[in-house]
């Protein structure tokens, strides 16, 4: 894998070390679907926030980080912003781990 993707790999790692982070990018990962629609508030950033015993900055600073790494993608529409989980990013590691494991 020398020149390949490790630092993309190293910055995922990274961004999931922080157990905050972790429980956030878990929540996003769980309401699922790479749509925004109106139906998934459960995306906004407010509404991840209100899950967690942080600020809202701080889970901004945490959705920063992720977005990032790229595990997850966000958009803005009107004043809200919503975010996706990539999956992409998700098969990258697992072929990682793959190779590891081998």
């Amino acid at each position: 894998m020398a020149g390949g993707r490790e630092p993309d790999l190293a910055r995922v790692f990274k961004a999931l070390s922080d157990p905050t982070r972790l429980a956030i990018y878990e929540l996003i990962r769980a309401g699922g679907g790479g749509t925004y629609s109106d139906e998934q508030v459960e995306n906004s950033i407010s509404r991840i926030a209100a899950n967690f015993d942080v600020s809202l900055s701080t889970v901004s600073h945490h959705i920063k980080e992720l977005r990032h790494a790229d595990l997850i993608r966000c958009e803005k529409r009107g004043q809200t912003v919503y975010c996706s989980p990539n999956t992409e990013i998700l098969d990258e590691v697992e072929r990682f781990v793959r190779g590891v494991k081998a």
